[in-house]
């Protein structure tokens, strides 16, 4: 059974995903390669996520764990382009290799998360 912090966060999470997968895809269709467009479509949606994965799904979001928040981004986007690097390799078109890695990389997100930056147990 899912546990309902994980079940908040995949909600809060599939609010964020559409807003920085569009965001991702506005920065593709216009031409931008597709590791600046993911970075950019994570560096716009930290704040906000920051604030909503905080509040609404570990209780809080102290300013003080923005930067362990900023690390793990930073390690989500690391595995988001070598991901995606590799799909396009295989053969597949980068909206549907970014798409793929989007719930893998939430559930390490999540863990990631739960782990280093708001320190549930």
């Amino acid at each position: 059974m899912i546990s309902s912090q994980l079940f908040r966060f995949l909600m809060v999470g599939g609010l964020n995903t559409v807003v920085g997968y569009g965001i991702f895809a506005g920065f593709i269709w216009a031409g931008m390669p597709y590791p600046i467009a993911i970075g950019l479509a994570t560096v716009l949606g930290i704040a906000f996520n920051f604030q909503s994965t905080g509040r609404l799904v570990f209780g809080g979001a102290p300013l003080s764990r923005i930067g362990r928040f900023v690390a793990v981004y930073g390690v989500v986007y690391l595995l988001n382009v070598g991901s995606v690097a590799a799909l396009l390799r295989a053969g597949l078109n980068v909206y549907l290799a970014n798409a793929l890695v989007i719930l893998p990389l939430a559930l390490i997100a999540f863990l990631l998360q739960r782990r280093f930056v708001f320190e549930v147990s």
